[in-house]
């Protein structure tokens, strides 16, 4: 019953408490650079309430909305979309980009 067993790893490293720093992420420390979070979801959730609206069951030919760009809001109908703009029935193209709120009437 004396069999030999293995021995056990032991690990010399004593460098080891450093370890939270190298991988730790905090919205704080993002902040403190001036990077504001948000800005990366904004352009995310303008373009889901342009899609909600122009994907709704009462859009059938144009949508009344307000939207709000860095000029003030405006209350237009919309007819169209593509990728970077918004047709109005007046012929008015707005920038998606440019669009800080859309809100239907």
């Amino acid at each position: 019953m004396n069999s030999k067993l293995p021995n056990v790893f032991h690990n010399n490293k004593s460098n080891l408490g450093d370890n939270n720093k190298e991988v730790f992420y905090s919205k704080i420390e993002e902040e403190k650079r001036g990077v504001d979070i948000n800005d990366n979801i904004k352009p995310i959730i303008i373009r889901k309430k342009i899609n909600d609206i122009f994907n709704s069951k009462n859009f059938v030919y144009k949508a009344n909305v307000i939207i709000t760009t860095k000029d003030g809001d405006r209350e237009v109908t919309l007819i169209h979309k593509n990728n970077d703009h918004l047709l109005t029935i007046n012929n008015e193209s707005i920038p998606i980009d440019s669009v800080i709120d859309i809100k239907r009437v």
